[in-house]
């Protein structure tokens, strides 16, 4: 255990020591970037700006690095953190370190929030013992160091407690130890689920194949074995997914499991990357199989097999032998018996000889051969089947054409194709029946699962060079899963807290992966890459060029979708995830997604006779052929049609297989466990950073401990929550019945916890991380003391019984003792025999029996008599009892017969009602058959929309096979089209020839080698252009081929420019003209297109006035509607009328009933009435229809208004149902209507008044809408005519674009010229500095400003005398020009200088970029540290709140000591008492023993005198015979009087005896108690000063905490301002858009109410609705056509106007430079206007000075305000101060009088001594009082102080607001300081004071222990005088005297005692 210790817990002492925690103090230390390391550590030096210089700690070297890239270092104590949301500064570089340094200590587990985080150690660790096992068990997860152990059991504890379903999620990448903790997981639900729970049931339980947990921890080595595979990442890397499904019971037992595996990578079973092995199973079995074994299967040497491709690589510490073994007992404990143990060996031998099988091509013909078939014979012996129809099935399968079957010959590469897929599919057959084997094992118990634990291990995220089908199926995965991580971490928890209504601003991480994922698996709008590869399997002549192509077309604008930056070699397409870009390359992957398969061998392997080999081939019918991969058309359609559901593609099943793990996954609580790979050489405590960083960005640990920081994780529900802690709050809650959240406030409340560390919602209390393990704590300890206190109450009873029975014991043995020395004395004496002897003899005796023989005869007579009195009383009752149930049965009878009278009534009534519920049945059964006649017209109807929706889906049917048909004239195109392509690749190939003609020239004319050169160059240059312009392909290569048509121009006009000189200045001349014709023409078409915008403008004002009109007819229709609700809450009126009347109507039958006599006119005005209801029946159905067709017509005429609500129309169906019961409902309320005539008819004027009102509303609202039909007319034809517009100018700015590249060069070739008149212009940049330099002058002598504009001036001229002469030598350089020949040479120096000047301003980009880049990461990292502060605070808050709670329960310890030291009080007066009252028995026994002496002394004298007496009669012999006898008698008289004397005197003695020594034990208990008492005293007081020097320790160093935070506060606010600066420009712009969306909502809230009620009515609209839509359908796709062809035109004029703006640029670089020097006149001008704006700035500036000097001036008389009021609070703190000085005095007075009063009071009389005392008594409690008032003013002191903290906080932040005034500020802040420092001082004079008193309490104990002391003298001095008593040396007076003394004295003492008791107190 102690090896495991060290690799659990660690040792932490290292980092924290006072040491480490002062050097990060002093020394600033940050973490900076690093390449090597990630991160170094360093210390701040100094602060340049934005960048820092750092001082590394290792190497000492100074850095300079930018701010942004400074990371912050917690402190040391931080150090080795076991949860890293507990880190106060949390950025990448301290989780990066924490988890560093665990690492090379040994511990791999670390919490990171709510999940746990693994690092892989690479070596055996000695933590996952039984041991181990143990100690997690049960524990919570804040008790025990971060383990899997911790997970597991949190999770199985939440199973069990909440019933709810887990999963634990082990991701991360290959090799990180993801299978290993799963096994870790198995092994512990194994071992604390197990239903065999002690060792002898496991040892009886003796089952036949092994117990359930056995069986499951097994099954994971034959996995491993089929499964698991060396790569060279992992030697037991898992290339399958597979999710382990423990089910449990109710009690917590394993009941059964269930395995589901995922993408087997079976291409492993053909093919190995270097270095790497196939399955572990081929290895095993070749090692470790026997010889009979080998010769069964076949078995031959590693280097014999094609398919082990790098032969026998072994693993180290690893035999292939042993484990082989291992995998055969592990199928014996799974039951799986020996024929499929060799079946399953067999197919995996076949598989290694499938390998072997070669194929040669014959030699005139391309069919494969099979020249030995060694091979092909192993696997038929080994699979069953027959040789010949095997090698006939691969070398000339069936394929079905048409309807018939023909063979086909097969090449050698489709033979070698064939066998491989074969061997894969036979693999992972075999490894998927192996997994069902597995699973039907593990599933054989019978008990019922209640719940279950998940256990998920899938391969993580894969990015190799080569990525292919199994990489996106493995990342997609993987994007599932981190979807679910994000969703359950950051959306679901955030959603909880707004269901809960708890006050959370929602944040945005950032991690929504739906676009990557709708990437992949979208069906369609537009298709993912899953869905276009499926459709590219079913066309006959796909291939996965065409795959590709489609994807990029479909694709290509997502944001998630780039193309390769790779060689289309190397990469077809590259996918954005979460963990990066991924290049895909999209090889066979048709194949892969097919996965073809020979059918012909397959049907062998299935006719087998094995019955291994036929059952893994019994699904032959999900077999895809050879027929669907050939590409034969004729048959490919029809195998389409008739197996259509069949065939299902290898990403279909993936996709619905990962969509039912995501399903189960979410049902279940996550428990995620991210696997991290430290580094990828397998090596034992080496960590790479890069490789950790990469992992836990992708793994998003940072984002899951923020959010666990910030959020809520622990909630409990309400009644939960009470049950659980009001334990903690036991007063808190009032008696009686109180709401659950009322009663959680109310606990809260008396919990007092901090309000930020809590939520209270609707249903749950929501705590930050830790409060609810805090509150167990405290729960623990409450239930512990309660526990010890019941405990204590019991010994306590225990002993005191026990005790009581001692003291009984003692009594008794006292008892016998006595009885025991009596008889001792008693046995010898002979008198004492002889009445012993008598006693029996004598009659009393026997009175005595014979009475209680006469009593006993009496109590039995008496019981007798009492047993017959019992008897009498019982028969008396019993009497009674039957007469009042005889006097029950008559009344009971005379009640029967009064029932019978009424039921006999009742029936006649009954008879009577039969009749008339007889003649109503008649009326009802007429209802019905109209009713059932209604129903036979809505059958009806309902079967003519049956046909109408027959003929709807024959129309589909129709436009279906349309759309067949048109799919098939494409697949035709598509031939076509490739038809074509061959024709253009021809063509192509000739060109090639052509052009290689053309070389041979060129070779020949060797003059022009340069030009061709030249022109070679350019071409690359043009290469480079188009690869930087990959978004802009297509248009590159159009304008490449017309530069190609320039260039051979340009050829052509070189030859004759070599030829002719002359023609070449004519060309020249002839290109100037040009150019200013395509300017005069490119102004044209600029006019041309201003007057386009403007029309378009136009067009668009319009379309804003028609959306302004359909905004108004919009509110019309909600005016209507609010119409519609009047009507219908007068229709609520009427049917309330209805309802009163009907009541009345009841009311009459039941007078009808009762008067039956008019039933003939009662019919007859029935019948009537009848008539009259159905022709208001009829009136109201014509009323409704003309109201359904106007309403009809109104939706006709309004759908347009509606066409943003057609996708809602499937909820209208919802409603549908709901409308159809409400119209049956209304249907039967209008039948019972038939008697309601009055109603009726008012209902009906009512109905015509809305009728009317209705018809004038849409008489307006048709208006309306035939107005909106013209205006959108005239809409539509302004479109029409702008597209044509639009088509006119694009088709003019083609021909503009042509000429504009024609001429652009001719352009780049004046560029050169204007070369040198640049070199001319340098005098004049010369002369402009010089002017420049004059301006500054000019700038800094504001007086001189008239003079100096003369010399600009007169500079000016001279300019203007410069330019002239330079435009002469303009002139005649251009004429020079004209002459020059070498023309192209200077156009091509000007392409390369415009090559310069893009290359200068995309670095400008760049570095612009890298400036905003630089600005994110800025805001990013002042982001977190704004968290992380804010954090902290929290955390301070928390601090404090301690801090207060200990006080609070040290002033709570400190009430319970005093009320102790009350109880100590009490208890010591009562034994006081006691011995008082003892000692007072003590002197009475005394007194009566001295009387009991006096006697006995008197009767010695009398016996002296009668001895002499008798001596004298002795003496006188006459009278001796006589009195003799009498003599003796009196003799024995007075001997038995002096006898029961000594007894007396002994009993007396005894009991003296016993009183003392309870005196004397009392005494010691007196002293006992009060040493006791004082020690208490003493320890409580030493607590207590304890205490208080940690609380100050505390205070100091919150204070200096304070400091830091207010330091780091201010930095914080000075670089939020920054931020707030540079997210100014970003709310305004967010401002405009919420405005655009709060608009867009708006108006969706005042569509919705009115969707709402026009859905009600639209399933009476059906039909006109239907042809609206149609119409609005085929608007709607007009107008989107016309849309897509605007944003077509508008994308064309984009382009057009870039080309212009290109154009207008090289234009106007070309005035520029030719006109820079007729702009210098402008540019003085302009210089001195610049002067004069300065002039105005620097006067505007006075004003901004003279507004802040007012403003700072404002601030400081705010500030002195602010300081005069802390100068008056601090005069009151002072004054407090004094008076508290003063009270101290006081006190100190009052202790020295009552010094004095308690020496006088010690000599007075005892009145006086008892009215002292009650004085004494007042006075302290006056004293009491005072001390009260002080601790009062005292916290308000404290109260001040915090105050005055808060006020001094105010006036910081002041500070950091006023930049200027900083110094006055912080001298302000220096000031308020030292006022601390003095309040602090007080506080400690104060806390003096009380230790004062303190003090002067321990004077006045240690006077109670003097005067117990003199007490115990006189105590002493009683028992020496009870002593001498006993001796008899004092006399009886003086014993007396000195008795009273003795109780005077003692009451002194007792006195004495009692005064100092409240001095105590």
């Amino acid at each position: 255990m102690a090896d495991a210790e060290k690799f659990l817990y660690g040792d932490r002492s290292a980092g924290n020591t006072p040491l480490a925690q002062a050097d990060w103090a002093t020394k600033k230390l940050v973490w900076i970037p690093s390449e090597k390391l990630g991160f170094e550590a360093g210390s701040l030096k100094e602060e340049k700006g934005e960048e820092c210089v750092v001082e590394l700690t290792d190497s000492g070297k100074k850095v300079t690095v930018n701010k942004d890239d400074i990371q912050k270092m917690n402190p040391p104590k931080f150090s080795k953190v076991e949860d890293m949301a507990e880190l106060t500064c949390l950025n990448e570089a301290s989780v990066l370190h924490n988890l560093k340094e665990r690492y090379y200590s040994g511990l791999i587990y670390t919490y990171s929030g709510l999940f746990c985080v693994v690092v892989n150690p690479y070596k055996y660790l000695p933590i996952y013992s039984e041991d181990i096992v143990n100690m997690y068990k049960g524990k919570k997860r804040h008790e025990m160091p971060p383990h899997i152990y911790a997970i597991t059991d949190t999770a199985y504890r939440s199973m069990m407690q909440d019933r709810e379903d887990q999963s634990i999620l082990c991701t991360g990448e290959s090799g990180a130890g993801k299978t290993e903790n799963t096994k870790k997981v198995i092994q512990y639900l194994a071992h604390v689920a197990s239903s065999f729970k002690s060792k002898k049931e496991q040892a009886n339980a003796v089952l036949s194949h092994g117990e359930l947990e056995k069986q499951l921890l097994q099954a994971n080595p034959i996995l491993e074995a089929f499964g698991n595979a060396k790569t060279v990442k992992n030697d037991n890397s898992s290339r399958f997914g597979k999710f382990i499904r423990i089910n449990f019971d109710v009690n917590g037992y394993i009941v059964g499991a269930n395995i589901e595996t995922y993408l087997l990578e079976k291409s492993r079973a053909v093919r190995q990357a270097k270095d790497e092995r196939s399955f572990h199973i081929f290895y095993y079995m070749l090692s470790g199989a026997g010889e009979k074994l080998r010769s069964e299967l076949c078995l031959e040497d590693y280097s014999k097999y094609r398919f082990m491709s790098n032969g026998n690589v072994t693993i180290p510490g690893q035999q292939d032998k042993d484990l082989f073994t291992e995998t055969m007992d592990a199928f014996q404990i799974m039951s799986i018996p020996e024929d499929e143990r060799i079946g399953l060996l067999k197919v995996v031998s076949a598989v290694l000889q499938l390998g072997n099988m070669s194929f040669k091509k014959e030699r005139n013909t391309d069919q494969a051969s099979m020249p030995d078939d060694t091979a092909a014979q192993k696997v038929c012996h080994l699979l069953s089947i027959n040789v010949t129809d095997f090698t006939r099935a691969i070398l000339s399968p069936k394929i079905k054409v048409g309807r018939d079957f023909v063979q086909k010959a097969q090449t050698q590469e489709q033979a070698e194709f064939a066998i491989e897929a074969l061997a894969k599919a036979s693999y992972e057959r075999m490894f998927r029946w192996l997994v069902l084997r597995i699973n039907k094992a593990l599933d054989k118990t019978k008990r019922q699962g209640a719940s279950f634990i998940g256990i998920l291990d899938i391969a993580g995220f894969e990015i190799f060079e080569l990525n292919s089908f199994e990489q996106l199926c493995i990342n997609y995965t993987n994007e599932k899963l981190q979807q679910l991580f994000n969703h359950t971490m950051f959306v679901l928890e955030q959603e909880e807290y707004q269901r809960e209504g708890i006050e959370w601003s929602f944040i945005d991480f950032g991690l929504d992966l739906q676009p990557c994922i709708d990437l992949i698996e979208k069906p369609a709008g537009p298709p993912g890459v899953l869905a276009l590869l499926d459709e590219e399997c079913w066309f006959p002549k796909a291939t996965d060029k065409s795959f590709v192509e489609k994807v990029v077309q479909e694709q290509g604008t997502n944001p998630k979708f780039q193309k390769p930056k790779k060689l289309k070699d190397d990469a077809d397409f590259c996918i954005i995830h979460y963990a990066g870009k991924v290049d895909y390359k999209a090889n066979a992957w048709l194949m892969k997604n097919m996965d073809p398969l020979n059918e012909c061998v397959a049907t062998l392997f299935n006719q087998s006779t094995d019955k291994f080999t036929a059952e893994l081939w019994k699904d032959m019918d999900r077999i895809v052929g050879l027929d669907k991969v050939a590409g034969m058309s004729e048959s490919i359609h029809g195998a389409s049609r008739t197996r259509k559901g069949m065939f299902r593609t290898v990403g279909q099943l993936y996709k619905e297989q990962l969509g039912n793990l995501m399903a189960t996954l979410r049902n279940t609580n996550p428990n995620f466990v991210r696997c991290i790979i430290p580094n990828h050489e397998k090596k034992a405590g080496k960590l790479e950073p890069h490789l950790v960083l990469d992992q836990l960005r992708c793994n998003g640990v940072l984002e899951g401990i923020r959010i666990c920081r910030q959020g809520f994780p622990n909630r409990i529900v309400f009644q939960e929550f009470r049950q659980r802690y009001e334990i903690l709050t036991p007063n808190a809650i009032p008696k009686g019945f109180m709401d659950g959240k009322q009663a959680c406030v109310l606990m809260i409340k008396a919990l007092e916890l901090d309000p930020n560390l809590f939520r209270v919602g609707q249903s749950k209390v929501f705590f930050r991380a830790g409060v609810l393990a805090h509150l167990e704590e405290e729960r623990d300890i409450k239930i512990t003391d309660v526990v010890i206190s019941f405990q204590a109450w019991c010994r306590g009873y225990v002993a005191r019984k026990a005790f009581t029975k001692r003291q009984q014991q003692l009594t008794a043995m006292k008892v016998i003792q006595r009885n025991c020395v009596a008889y001792l004395k008693l046995r010898n004496w002979q008198w004492w025999r002889l009445f012993t002897k008598v006693k029996p003899l004598l009659q009393v005796t026997r009175q005595e029996e014979e009475m209680l023989a006469k009593e006993e005869e009496l109590e039995k007579v008496m019981e007798r008599q009492l047993q017959a009195q019992q008897q009498l009383q019982e028969f008396e009752s019993k009497q009674q009892q039957l007469n009042a149930e005889k006097l029950a049965l008559q009344e009971q009878l005379q009640a029967e017969t009064e029932l019978c009278a009424e039921a006999e009534e009742m029936r006649a009534r009954l008879a009577t009602r039969k009749q008339e519920l007889e003649e109503i049945l008649h009326d009802l059964e007429s209802r019905l058959e109209e009713e059932e006649e209604r129903a036979t017209q809505m059958q009806t109807e309902k079967k003519k929309m049956q046909q109408n929706i027959t003929d709807l889906e024959q129309q589909l049917d129709q436009e279906e096979g349309a759309r067949q048909k048109l799919q098939m004239e494409k697949v035709t195109t598509d031939a076509k089209l490739k038809k074509l392509e061959e024709d253009v690749m021809v063509l192509d190939d000739q060109n090639n020839k052509l052009l290689k003609e053309k070389k041979q020239m060129e070779e020949r004319i060797s003059e022009f080698t340069t030009n061709l050169t030249e022109e070679e160059e350019k071409s690359k240059s043009l290469q480079k252009l188009k690869n930087k312009h990959e978004a802009m392909i297509t248009d590159l290569e159009d304008r490449l081929r017309k530069e190609e048509k320039v260039r051979q121009e340009l050829e052509k006009n070189r030859r004759k420019l070599e030829g002719d000189s002359s023609e070449l200045h004519d060309q020249m001349s002839d290109l100037q003209a040009q150019i200013d014709e395509l300017r005069a023409q490119l102004a044209k078409k600029e006019e041309e297109l201003h007057a386009a915008l403007s029309r378009i403008e136009e067009e668009a004002a319009a379309k804003n006035a028609a959306q302004k009109q359909i905004r108004e007819l919009e509110a019309q229709i909600s005016e209507l509607q609010e119409d519609l609700e009047l009507e219908r809450q007068a229709r609520a009126k009427a049917e309330k009328h209805r309802r009163d009347l009907g009541e009345e109507l009841e009311a009459l039958k039941t007078e009808l009933e009762d008067t039956l006599d008019s039933t003939a006119a009662q019919q007859e005005l029935r019948s009537k009435r009848e008539v009259e209801v159905t022709h208001l029946k009829k009136n109201l159905e014509e009323e409704a229809k003309l109201h359904e067709q106007q309403m009809a017509d109104m939706r006709q005429k309004h759908n347009q208004a509606f066409e943003e609500l057609n996708e809602q129309l499937e909820l209208a169906k919802r409603n549908k149902m709901s409308m159809e019961k409400a119209k049956q409902a209304l249907e039967s309320e209008w039948n019972e209507l038939q008697i309601e005539m009055k109603t009726l008819t008012q209902g009906k004027g009512d109905s015509e008044q809305r009728r009317k009102k209705a018809e004038t509303q849409l008489q307006e609202l048709q208006v309306k809408y035939s107005e909106s039909e013209r205006h959108r007319h005239e809409v539509a034809d302004k479109m029409a005519k702008m597209q044509s517009e639009l088509e006119h100018v694009n088709s003019l700015l083609s021909e503009a674009d042509n000429k504009n590249i024609k001429f652009s060069k001719d352009i780049s070739a004046t560029d050169s010229q204007l070369q040198d008149a640049q070199e001319l212009l340098q005098e004049e940049t010369r002369q402009k500095l010089a002017l420049s330099t004059r301006l500054r002058q000019l700038e800094d002598e504001q007086n001189n400003l008239r003079e100096l504009l003369e010399e600009e001036e007169e500079g000016k001229k001279n300019a203007e005398k410069q330019i002239t002469t330079l435009q002469t030598q303009l002139a005649d350089m251009k004429k020079k020009l004209e002459n020059e020949s070498l023309s192209l040479e200077g156009a091509e120096e000007g392409r390369k200088r415009s090559q310069r000047e893009l290359e200068g301003v995309m670095h400008q980009l760049e570095e612009r970029t890298a400036a905003y880049d630089k600005l994110d990461k800025t805001k990013t990292r002042l982001q977190q540290e704004l968290d992380d502060l804010i954090v902290d605070q929290d955390h301070l808050r928390q601090i404090v709140s301690n801090l207060e709670k200990k006080q609070k329960k040290f002033d709570q310890m400190l009430a319970e000591e005093k009320t102790i030291s009350t109880q100590y009080a009490e208890e010591r007066d009562k034994a006081e008492a006691e011995a008082r009252e003892k000692e007072t028995r003590a002197l009475t026994l005394a007194r009566e023993l001295e009387t009991m002496s006096d006697v006995k002394n008197e009767l010695d004298r009398a016996n002296k005198m009668l001895k002499a007496e008798m001596d004298d009669l002795v003496s006188s012999k006459d009278d001796v015979g006589k009195s003799v006898h009498e003599l003796e008698r009196s003799k024995r008289a007075m001997d038995q009087q002096l006898e029961e004397m000594r007894v007396q005197v002994e009993e007396l003695e005894d009991e003296l005896q016993a009183t003392e020594d309870a005196k004397l034990r009392l005494e010691v208990n007196m002293q006992a108690m009060k040493a006791q008492f004082d020690r208490d005293l003493q320890a409580r007081d030493e607590q207590g000063e304890e205490r208080r020097k940690q609380l100050v320790k505390q205070v100091r160093e919150m204070e200096v905490d304070l400091e830091d935070e207010r330091k780091q506060r201010s930095q914080a606010l000075s670089a939020k301002k920054k931020l707030e600066l540079d997210l100014g420009e970003l709310d305004v712009q967010i401002e405009a858009a919420n405005k655009g969306r709060d608009e867009a909502l708006k108006q969706l809230k005042k569509l919705q109410p009115l969707m709402k009620e026009q859905m009600r009515e639209l399933d009476e609209l059906r039909l006109s609705r239907d042809e609206a839509v149609n119409v609005a359908k085929e608007t709607e796709r007009k107008l989107k056509a016309m849309e897509a062809d605007a944003l077509h035109f508008q994308e064309d004029l984009a382009t057009a106007e870039k080309v212009k703006r290109q154009v207008q640029t090289e234009r106007d670089e070309l005035q520029e430079e030719i006109s820079s020097t007729n702009t210098k006149n402008t540019v003085l001008a302009e210089d001195k206007r610049k002067l004069e704006a300065r002039i105005t700035q620097l006067e505007e500036e006075l004003e901004e000075e003279h507004l802040n000097t007012e403003m700072v001036n404002d601030r400081l008389k705010r500030s002195v305000l602010q300081t005069e009021q802390m100068t008056t609070e601090l005069a009151e703190e002072r004054s407090g101060s004094l008076r508290l000085e003063g009270a101290r005095s006081q006190l100190d007075r009052q202790n020295k009088e009552m010094k004095l009063k308690l020496q006088e009071l010690e000599g007075t009389i005892k009145s006086k001594y008892k009215s002292s005392i009650t004085t004494l008594e007042a006075k302290i409690a006056q004293l009491e009082e005072q001390l009260d008032i002080e601790s009062k003013e005292r916290q308000q002191a404290t109260r001040l102080t915090r105050r005055t903290e808060k006020k001094l906080k105010e006036v910081l932040l002041m500070v950091d607001d006023e930049r200027r005034n900083t110094d006055q500020f912080k001298d302000q802040a220096e000031k308020a300081n030292i006022r601390m420092r003095q309040l602090k001082r007080q506080l400690e004079e104060a806390e003096e004071e009380v230790t004062r008193s303190n003090a002067q309490r321990r004077k006045m104990q240690r006077e109670l222990e003097d005067a117990t002391e003199s007490a115990d003298s006189m105590n002493r001095e009683v028992g020496i005088l009870k002593s001498k008593l006993r001796r008899g040396d004092v006399p009886f007076n003086m014993r007396r005297v000195v008795n009273r003394s003795g109780l005077d004295s003692d009451e002194d003492v007792d006195g004495k005692t009692e005064t100092p008791e409240p001095a105590a107190e």
